[in-house]
């Protein structure tokens, strides 16, 4: 990975640690529940409140994996600022925290930086989730497939809404699928 590549995730990391001093309402209550091998997979991120390193994304994809200790492994991909960028891969660790069902973590970036991640919806199927933060900083609206219908889509601005979110800020993340061409089966790596 070159210097900038590392630059962004840093901060991407301090950013994330940062914001999450700051609520800036009530805690979110998240959903009561999340069972976490049903959860795990490929999650195509619809739309978010971007953070930096995400802004410009084209087909992201969040992947979670269950280890044998616990923790999640977590890898995010996209392709910066077109579909024909090269795909980019930033890895975290994340660990439920205890009585919270599963539905709060913590995600952990390099064993410096840690970042709430609340599961604030879930589809009962689990094919479409609303991942939030009590600092209404950032927000990442995901589904099993690449596009979900209108309805759908609008029902999840409603939601983000009444938990306090400023819509205005959601931005529709750009998926065209299936990709061609270099890196279009790179999804995950190994975690360390």
């Amino acid at each position: 990975m070159d210097a900038l590549h590392w630059f962004r995730i840093l901060g991407l990391g301090g950013a994330l640690a940062l914001a999450g001093c700051a609520p800036s309402g009530p805690p979110i209550r998240p959903v009561q529940q999340v069972n976490l091998s049903r959860y795990m997979g490929r999650w195509y991120v619809i739309a978010s409140i971007p953070t930096r390193v995400e802004r410009g994304e084209h087909n992201p994809v969040e992947t979670y994996r269950l280890d044998d200790d616990g923790s999640v492994c977590t890898w995010f991909r996209l392709r910066p600022d077109s579909f024909d960028a090269p795909v980019k891969l930033i890895h975290s660790t994340a660990t439920t925290v205890p009585h919270t069902g599963n539905a709060e973590w913590k995600v952990h970036f390099f064993h410096i930086f840690s970042a709430q991640y609340l599961v604030g919806w879930l589809k009962p199927d689990y094919s479409q989730v609303l991942v939030v933060r009590d600092a209404r900083d950032y927000l990442w609206y995901m589904a099993r497939t690449p596009q979900v219908p209108a309805a759908d889509y609008q029902a999840m601005l409603g939601r983000a809404r009444a938990l306090g979110y400023d819509v205005e800020k959601i931005q529709k993340a750009p998926q065209r699928w299936p990709e061609q061409g270099a890196g279009s089966d790179t999804f995950a790596g190994e975690c360390p």
